[in-house]
């Protein structure tokens, strides 16, 4: 089997997959494109994704003949190998491409989490129809979207909905990280890249002055950011700052464990999102990029019926997935130059206390988790790993069938 993910949550589902399809495909073998994780479920590693994993245009122009290189062993490896079934695991751009040889050697095609291709770039489901026997989608308007364009997709469940939340009780999280219990905590996400992290952090700690009672703050370190580098970033730049008070932040190694523990949380628009939600800590969404990468979005991004979406005030469409999914806003979004300290302070307010709003999104948050694992019976990952294995099993047929003719 040949598998392609290039970047972190997709090695991670990835790694999964390869798990699960081993117990009922024992005799499997597994090469292609993936992480430490996939390497060490078993996969043999024509390229490494950490390689390959470049963001940004400077990045990617900079590295494109060793990019294209590698592109070109894993085209190869697949015409040498000729494998049973290819499983593509988001990461567009690389995937899409390895999906037009696959298709062309009579390959099928899974393709695991969806490109945003119900935002923009929609030009590019003319490849899905054509390269892709079967998308497997991780949100519920997926489904219908792709299936009213002519696309076999099947909604498998979000793979964060179906983790239990974490089990460390609240004192003991407080004794280990040097929290005070008896403060409210605030959860900071700015991103998992250093150019998000730049980007939102100071704002976020900015709110502090803004907040009419002292809180804590837990600031989780993403697996993709230095720790050194981030506490010595967040140390120079409180230090710096004339805003008061200035907040203690905490730094903690998981994400999950911070959102569940905190009163409320900022977080960045991204994965994170989702996470918070399935979590069910309320919390506010931000986002910040150039001006001028906002203003192509803008231009760029449009909804299908299949998302029901108004603009807000200021003209921006809705971009926080929990926001998507609920067909309405029931967290709230800061966008650009509404991202001010003291537009945070008073979004996030209203969720520190026992308020209507903050029961009225714990109550959307709940509902969204059963959305996004409407059967909870079932794991995502496995649903994936069994449509899989019905692809490498020969359809039986009926016994008034009789034999089939081999020569004709």
């Amino acid at each position: 089997m040949f598998l392609s993910a290039g970047e972190a949550s997709g090695d991670h589902y990835g790694a999964q997959l390869i798990d699960d399809l081993k117990l009922t495909n024992p005799d499997s073998s597994f090469f292609g494109l993936g992480g430490r994780e996939m390497e060490a479920a078993g996969q043999h590693r024509i390229v490494r994704a950490e390689d390959v994993a470049h963001m940004g245009i400077t990045e990617v122009i900079r590295h494109a003949p060793f990019i294209y290189s590698q592109y070109r062993k894993l085209v190869s490896a697949i015409r040498r190998e000729k494998p049973s079934v290819a499983i593509l695991i988001d990461f567009p751009d690389v995937n899409f491409r390895l999906a037009k040889h696959l298709h062309r050697l009579g390959i099928p095609v899974v393709y695991l989490v969806s490109p945003q291709l119900w935002a923009w770039k929609r030009s590019r489901l003319q490849w899905v129809q054509e390269r892709v026997t079967k998308m497997l989608v991780i949100f519920p308007f997926e489904e219908p979207f792709y299936r009213n364009r002519g696309v076999d997709a099947e909604f498998i469940g979000h793979p964060l909905a179906a983790l239990p939340k974490p089990s460390v009780a609240r004192e003991a999280y407080a004794a280990h990280y040097k929290l005070d219990p008896s403060k409210p905590w605030i959860a900071l996400l700015p991103g998992s890249r250093w150019k998000e992290v730049t980007a939102n952090l100071p704002t976020m700690v900015q709110m502090a002055s803004h907040i009419p009672y002292p809180c804590e703050y837990i600031l989780p370190v993403a697996s993709t950011i230095d720790r050194a580098r981030l506490q010595e970033f967040v140390k120079g730049w409180i230090t710096t700052s004339t805003s008061a008070p200035l907040p203690y932040i905490h730094l903690v190694p998981d994400a999950r464990e911070a959102l569940f523990h905190a009163r409320a949380s900022v977080v960045a628009s991204g994965t994170a999102t989702v996470q918070a939600a399935v979590i069910g800590n309320p919390f506010v969404v931000v986002y910040r990029v150039s001006p001028l990468t906002f203003a192509l979005a803008r231009n760029l991004v449009k909804y299908p019926p299949e998302i029901p979406a108004d603009t807000d005030r200021y003209g921006n469409l809705p971009i926080a997935m929990v926001n998507l999914i609920a067909g309405r806003r029931i967290v709230p979004e800061l966008l650009q130059q509404q991202f001010t300290p003291e537009n945070l302070a008073a979004a996030i307010a209203p969720l520190l206390a026992e308020t209507p709003d903050r029961r009225r999104m714990v109550e959307d948050l709940a509902q969204l988790r059963t959305q996004l694992l409407p059967d909870p019976t079932i794991q995502p990952i496995k649903r994936a790993a069994e449509i899989v294995a019905d692809l490498l099993t020969p359809p039986k047929l009926e016994a008034s069938q009789g034999v089939p003719d081999l020569n004709r």
